[in-house]
Formats: structure tokens, sequence, C-alpha cells
């Protein structure tokens, strides 16, 4: 049976040197002469047009479809000019292990991420990495992020024409919220202490596996060896 592991983008991937939230607040000054408009709203694990809507509730602004449109809009833009800055960083052991689980036969990489999906391919293009990704679930695809493992099984079946159960995904992400949306369908999850959330946090969500960072690729990729019966040899 395929596998399909599905890794969140912020804080798990990568670090954006904050390029997001600086971007929507850009956004929110140049629509609305907002300034700092999501100062004290929690960002994580949510999805963008989550955000955005709540965004909107707080500022007492109109919530409908042609202002969240203008406003992912805007982001969009500065999105491609804050990305580009020198605080960014891929998460240690990410690219090793990108590489490595793409070698394996039988096992998929995709995105399963509050990203609409133009912003996940800017952040992720700044590294090189949305190559790595030929599947993804995002935040424009639905804005509950509890029913976006449907959908990223659903466009595996598209794209491959091979039958997939929730049971052979693994989702990996970084905030309670990534494994929260494992838990209506069975899948695995897996979250790493590198986003705002600390281990001990993450202990607490009922993840199946919680790591503190990626920075020994070998213990993850075993890991998933137990969990995906990979044999040892297509580990090396």
């Amino acid at each position: 049976m395929p596998k399909l592991v599905l890794f969140d983008i912020d804080g798990t991937l990568i670090d954006t040197g904050g390029a997001g939230t600086i971007s929507l607040n850009k956004a929110f000054h140049e629509l609305f002469s907002i300034g700092d408009a999501f100062s004290g709203i929690s960002m994580a694990g949510k999805t963008d047009v989550q955000i955005m809507r709540e965004g909107l509730t707080v500022h007492r602004l109109p919530v409908n479809e042609d202002m969240l449109l203008s406003i992912a809009s805007s982001y969009i833009k500065n999105l491609r000019v804050e990305i580009n800055n020198r605080r960014r960083h891929v998460k240690p052991g990410i690219i090793e292990v990108l590489r490595r689980l793409r070698e394996i036969n039988g096992c998929w990489l995709g995105l399963l991420t509050g990203n609409i999906e133009e912003g996940a391919e800017i952040k992720l293009g700044a590294f090189d990495l949305y190559k790595y990704f030929p599947i993804g679930a995002f935040g424009s695809d639905d804005e509950d992020r509890n029913r976006l493992l449907p959908i990223a099984v659903k466009k595996f079946q598209w794209l491959t024409d091979l039958n997939l159960s929730y049971g052979d995904c693994i989702v990996v992400g970084d905030t309670p919220r990534d494994v929260e949306c494992t838990k209506p369908y069975g899948a695995v999850s897996i979250v790493i202490s590198t986003g705002p959330y600390s281990y001990e946090s993450l202990l607490e969500t009922g993840a199946d596996f919680v790591f503190n960072d990626l920075s020994r690729p070998e213990e993850f990729l075993c890991k998933l060896q137990s969990i995906i019966h990979i044999s040892s040899d297509q580990l090396e």
C-alpha cells in the first residue's frame, strides 16, 4: 500500500522570518489603513482564511468573500517581496529528510497546510522546496483544517489512480491543530517543537510521536520505518 507523508509549512519545514505576518499587516494597512492589524492575534495552526476572517472581525469590518479575496490578493503581492529577507531559514534536518523520503518506493510527499496555495508556493519556492510536494491540501481548499486530510487523499487518488486509506497517511506539523486534524480519520500524527509550542506542551496533544527537531534525520526516518514498514535498505 502507498503511504502519504503530509507536511505543514510554517514552523515545521521553514521559518519565513515573519514574512507572512508582515504581509498580512501590510495588506490591512493598504486596504483599511489599519497598522499592525494582527497584533495579539494568534496564527499558529490556523488557515490563512481563518486568520483573515479573524482580522476582519476584530477590526469590525465586513466579512464576505469579496473582502477575503481583496486581502488575499494584497497579501500575496506583499509576500512575494517580504519572503526575501535574511531571517528566513529551513528548519534543521528538513532537506535531508525530504530527500531521503522522496527516494523511497511507495512513499509520497505532500502538504497539509493552512497556507493558501499561492502563498505556499511562494514560501517554499524561496528555498527550492516546493518541488518535493506533488500533492497538497491548502487553506484555499477549505478554511477548516480538519477537512483538509480528505482533500489531500482525493488529490492523491486523482494524481496516481491509487487507493489510499486515511490510516496510511502521516501528518507532520508543529502545533496541536496538526494533531487534531488527524483524529477524525485515524491518520498518524507527528509533531515537532520547532514552532511556537514547546516539546512538553506537544506531548499533551495525543500525537503519536513528538520530536524536539529533525536535526538528527536518522532518528525521524527510523521512526517512520516502524510506522510505514520501510525496509532498512530503502533508508540508506
